[in-house]
């Protein structure tokens, strides 16, 4: 139920060589509301698994259960954009898949096949891998799955300068709605890292066959190329003998995520997302803790392999001493002053509207990351997003040698132009390891009831600095697919930060793991039985939004055991089985 194990093995781990594609690639900052793909003058897209280079290597470091590999392999798509739309009405409903064809101005939809989507990581099973030993031998078979959204670049000068589509695929368990897609005259990486299960291979020289899966063949008319890649993997020791060249080291992945916050996910680039805490995956140091709950990072999701060759992989994120707040982005930069004149807004301006998810990620701890050792704690992540179909943004502006922020919630017309305020609680410097900004108060707030649903056990307020970690629905109006703040690059500020500026944007949310600080619940002495995990968006109602009806969700847990080996049941919901 935690996720250490597999991650202490990161600490050395290193990707093969992948050859990048000689392609121009590019990341597309867009205005919120930038949702709807471009029409294409073309009716079909035409696909083709090719690999990049003849030849890889992958460095496997001593004390590492295996090697990652990124074989460089791609899927370029010409004459048409590849899209996809993957949605579910409810958690209680399977997950619907459909391509959609741009003519000219005509849309038309292609629903695949029902069970082929499984969840929002991408499709599943698309590539199938044979790996050979230098006397023939096949000592790996695998297959991986293919996040459309993690598109490498152009083939050539003509074809779009950006890529409109979102930059990876989330994999928070309870997304609702995702948009896949590549550009006409884009490629798209084929290689997926997965960091639950690296490839046992033993120092030496390889030959690779992949290939799409006959089922994705068929459904969308790719050829059955199948490129021959040869691997050379290299031994690595702890003092580094033996390095160099071929091995691209871990680097730091940000969301959807997807997903996965403060982070999730993102498990995506605005999924993915980037989260708090990014410091911990790029060489796993900046002295954070790594305990039981998990390593101090997010599971990073894909990101553009082009990008990370051109050095444009985020920086790790807050850590002692410094800050991603040096890092705003434009439209992130709080404004010059605080606001004048008479509070209020329309109420048909657009608004926000927060959504909590359940509660994940569940799991009996003892005493790690800040809370009293000996004691048995119901530890958890949870998300609030953004249905829209206005962006969240919040000031703070802090008075000379005050110790909090005054904030302040913006609102914007359909134009993008401001047309009014409110005053919106305060904002406070969180000085915790893995936190290091300042936190927008009364955001959400966290509740452990008893099996009535109604008395509460025990209670736990939240402060966040906002991030849009996860891709939740891309699919709601106005879901801005490039967000800027998806890894702490907003404006969460340093310790002597005068204004701060925080955003969460439509379709997407901010998850924090159950490895932060204040994402537990006390349970020592309290007895076994049925109680809920209760997540409350907006729980003061000092946020204006469009409707405030949706802002509380439940997760069902039974507790057993007995003191100091206490256990932990997490019921699914509807069809989603994310303890």
């Amino acid at each position: 139920m935690t996720r250490s194990q597999h991650r202490k093995g990161l600490k050395h781990a290193a990707f093969a060589a992948g050859a990048a594609l000689t392609v121009v690639a590019a990341v597309a900052g867009s205005a919120p509301g930038a949702g709807a793909a471009p029409a294409s003058p073309a009716g079909t897209p035409k696909l083709k698994l090719v690999a990049a280079s003849k030849a890889v290597t992958a460095d496997r470091y001593e004390g590492n259960s295996g090697v990652y590999l990124d074989l460089g392999t791609y899927v370029t798509v010409d004459n048409a954009p590849l899209e996809l739309k993957v949605t579910r009405k409810s958690y209680k409903d399977p997950i619907v898949a459909q391509q959609i064809l741009r003519n000219g101005t005509k849309v038309t939809t292609k629903t695949l096949p029902a069970g082929l989507v499984k969840d929002f990581s991408g499709l599943p099973d698309f590539l199938e891998v044979s790996i050979k030993n230098a006397a023939g031998a096949e000592v790996q078979k695998s297959t991986s799955n293919f996040c459309l959204n993690n598109a490498s670049g152009r083939l050539r000068p003509d074809a779009p300068a950006t890529s409109h589509y979102p930059q990876s695929c989330s994999t928070n368990p309870f997304t609702l709605g995702s948009v896949w897609g590549v550009e006409k005259g884009w490629a798209a990486n084929t290689s997926a890292f997965d960091y639950d299960r690296p490839l046992d291979l033993a120092a030496g020289e390889y030959t690779v066959k992949v290939a799409v899966a006959k089922k994705y063949r068929d459904l969308f008319g790719i050829p059955d190329d199948r490129p021959t890649i040869a691997l050379t993997v290299r031994e690595i020791s702890d003092g580094g003998e033996g390095g160099g060249g071929g091995g691209a080291g871990l680097t730091a992945h940000s969301a959807t995520g997807t997903g996965s916050g403060h982070g999730h996910a993102s498990h995506d680039m605005a999924g993915m997302a980037g989260m708090e805490g990014m410091e911990g995956m790029a060489g796993m140091g900046g002295g954070h803790h790594y305990g039981p709950r998990g390593a101090d990072a997010p599971t990073p999701s894909a990101l553009s392999h082009a990008l990370e060759a051109r050095g444009l992989t985020p920086r790790p994120g807050d850590g002692a001493g410094h800050t991603d707040g040096s890092r705003i982005a434009p439209a992130l930069k709080a404004a010059g002053k605080r606001p004048t004149g008479r509070a209020g807004v329309a109420a048909d301006v657009p608004k926000p509207d927060l959504r909590s998810l359940p509660a994940w990620d569940i799991a009996v701890t003892d005493g790690e990351d800040g809370d009293v050792a000996g004691k048995d704690y119901l530890a958890f992540s949870a998300n609030v997003w953004n249905a829209g179909p206005a962006p969240l943004v919040v000031d703070g502006f802090r008075k000379p040698g005050a110790d909090l922020m005054d904030s302040y919630q913006y609102f914007y017309d359909a134009k993008g132009k401001q047309v009014g305020y409110a005053p919106a609680g305060t904002m406070e410097w969180d000085p915790r390891i893995g936190h290091e900004h300042w936190h927008f108060t009364d955001f959400a707030s966290y509740r452990l009831l008893a099996a009535d649903q109604k008395e509460i056990v025990k209670s736990g307020k939240e402060a966040f600095c906002l991030a849009n970690t996860d891709a939740i629905d891309y699919t709601v109006k106005n879901a801005n697919w490039h967000p800027y703040n998806t890894d702490l690059s907003t404006a969460c500020g340093q310790q002597n930060s005068i204004s701060v500026r925080e955003v969460l944007d439509v379709g997407s949310g901010d998850t924090y793991t159950q490895y932060r600080p204040g994402q537990s619940f006390d349970i020592t002495g309290l007895p076994n039985g049925t109680y809920y995990i209760q997540v409350v968006a907006n729980p003061a109602n000092r946020l204006q939004e469009t409707n405030t009806k949706n802002n509380v969700s439940l997760r069902k847990v039974v507790l057993g055991g007995t003191e100091g080996a206490r256990t932990v049941s997490v019921p699914p919901v509807g069809l989603i089985n994310a303890p």
